[in-house]
């Protein structure tokens, strides 16, 4: 038998480090949580979801022409019938072909790029619902995060959100972060995101042709927020330079000139030529290498590692880490050459990530996928899209490139926490005929965590549904 100081610790490990305890689980899993962490990255993968419709970006990409093609081709006719029709008929149809036009699809037939973004977000939670301790599904979560994109800005971006975390993010979560991070920037959804699909060499053929230039998005993100983060020690000047090597990455067209519509590919025709300094070196590779040296340069950058450590020891253990801990991290990072999972083993190991209190208030999607967790349900898309939209955090929709906030000034502000409250209210109701006694739910859910005023709180509460919102929206739960 664990001590009881042992099954606590574990018990907010569970949620610390996972997804949150799911019924049944219980004393074992509190008792073995570390090394079921460990064990986890001993794996060394995450599983892929399943069931969605495309199977990657090339193929999205086809699919998205198509259906661009399509709408254009429809929109083209009705502006013809609506111009041969007669003047009268004109001013009598022109009203109803307007907003025919711009009508959305019928609700239960949405256009192809949301239909896409449905089927992999509910295919991505019930991943994250069926995993064991749910500390793989977190790191997606985080590294997702961390190169973000917004499924807003465009068809592409939302079409490919899923995709662009199924082949940037799950293949590295386990792996090398250089990997990861020139995986990042090169996927078709990220040059979208942040327009490096529109970014021209000054001096390059179609620079000089075109008379464009270049486009210092993707340049910026991955100095201010990929790599060395915003004090990391570079300049404007490393802005604009890094922009010039990267140049010429690129998404195909839909003609499919430099390959498969859709797909990532670096355009010589659009690269800046020559070599370019960049925070103290000079790049004179050709074509492509040039970017992926200088990524891998600032992959293994000291400033990237502490930046990285901190985000990470902020993420799990408190907005205000301990100063050992996030030392101890930046180490292992610059010495494991950014091994990931060298990394991961050191913040589990370290007392320092679990005897600090639990402090960190759940994000809303944690939130979500903990009390599902918890209430043994699967939901659909409509019960995940929908609270999770009303607790401000839709998937892959941050409003601007640093992704959502990491912090609990994000999620702990009066209003967050009363929509909060009334999310629980409905998971209540609607989670009321399948649990048997609350009170039993809160004993196995919670276990040590449970504090004497939850537990007479849910005990008598006026309803079940009641009850379970309670146990939900109790500090032990909303806590981490």
């Amino acid at each position: 038998m664990a001590e009881t100081g042992e099954l606590k610790a574990g018990a907010i490990a569970l949620q610390r480090f996972g997804l949150g305890p799911k019924p049944g689980q219980g004393e074992a899993a509190r008792a073995q949580v570390r090394d079921r962490l460990l064990a986890e990255i001993a794996v060394g993968s995450v599983a892929q979801p399943e069931g969605v419709t495309f199977s990657g970006a090339a193929e999205i990409g086809k699919a998205l022409y198509d259906f661009e093609d399509q709408e254009k081709r429809e929109r083209e006719a009705r502006r013809v019938s609506v111009a041969q029709a007669p003047q009268g008929a004109q001013v009598a149809n022109a009203a109803p072909q307007s907003q025919m036009a711009s009508a959305p699809k019928p609700a239960n037939e949405p256009a192809l790029p949301y239909r896409t973004y449905r089927d992999e977000v509910k295919a991505r939670v019930d991943l994250a619902l069926a995993a064991e301790t749910g500390f793989g599904e977190r790191l997606v979560m985080f590294w997702s995060n961390h190169f973000c994109i917004g499924a807003t800005k465009s068809n592409m971006s939302r079409i490919m959100a899923g995709a662009y975390e199924r082949e940037a993010i799950r293949p590295h979560v386990f792996g090398r972060f250089e990997d990861m991070l020139i995986a990042a920037e090169s996927h078709p959804a990220m040059l979208d995101f942040l327009d490096n699909r529109q970014s021209v060499g000054p001096n390059s053929p179609a620079g000089r042709r075109r008379g464009r230039g270049l486009n210092e998005n993707l340049a910026r993100e991955i100095l201010e927020l990929h790599t060395l983060g915003v004090s990391g020690g570079y300049a404007q000047a490393d802005v604009t330079n890094l922009a010039r090597i990267i140049t010429g990455w690129t998404v195909v067209g839909r003609e499919g000139v430099l390959g498969f519509p859709g797909s990532f590919a670096f355009n010589a025709g659009l690269h800046e030529p020559g070599v370019t300094p960049l925070l103290g070196r000079r790049y004179d590779q050709p074509g492509k290498a040039q970017g992926i040296a200088a990524l891998t340069d600032l992959a293994r950058h000291p400033a990237t590692a502490r930046f990285i450590a901190m985000k990470l020891a902020r993420h799990f253990v408190a907005d205000a880490p301990p100063r050992a801990l996030v030392d101890r991290l930046a180490l292992t990072f610059r010495q494991s050459g950014g091994d990931l999972p060298t990394v991961y083993r050191a913040l589990i190991e370290d007392d320092a990530a679990w005897r600090a209190p639990a402090s960190k208030i759940r994000s809303p999607q944690e939130f979500l996928l903990a009390s599902y967790r918890a209430l043994d349900r699967k939901p659909d898309f409509g019960q995940i899209i929908g609270p999770a939209g009303v607790m401000g955090q839709p998937f892959w929709q941050p409003s601007g490139p640093n992704g959502y906030a990491d912090d609990n000034a994000a999620w702990a502000s009066a209003e967050g926490l009363k929509t909060r409250v009334d999310v629980a209210a409905g998971w209540g109701r609607q989670a009321a005929g399948s649990v048997a006694d609350p009170r039993v739910l809160s004993e196995d859910v919670l276990g040590p965590l449970l504090s004497p005023e939850t537990k007479q709180a849910v005990a008598r509460a006026e309803s079940k549904p009641q009850a379970i919102a309670l146990l939900l929206m109790s500090p032990e739960f909303q806590r981490r």
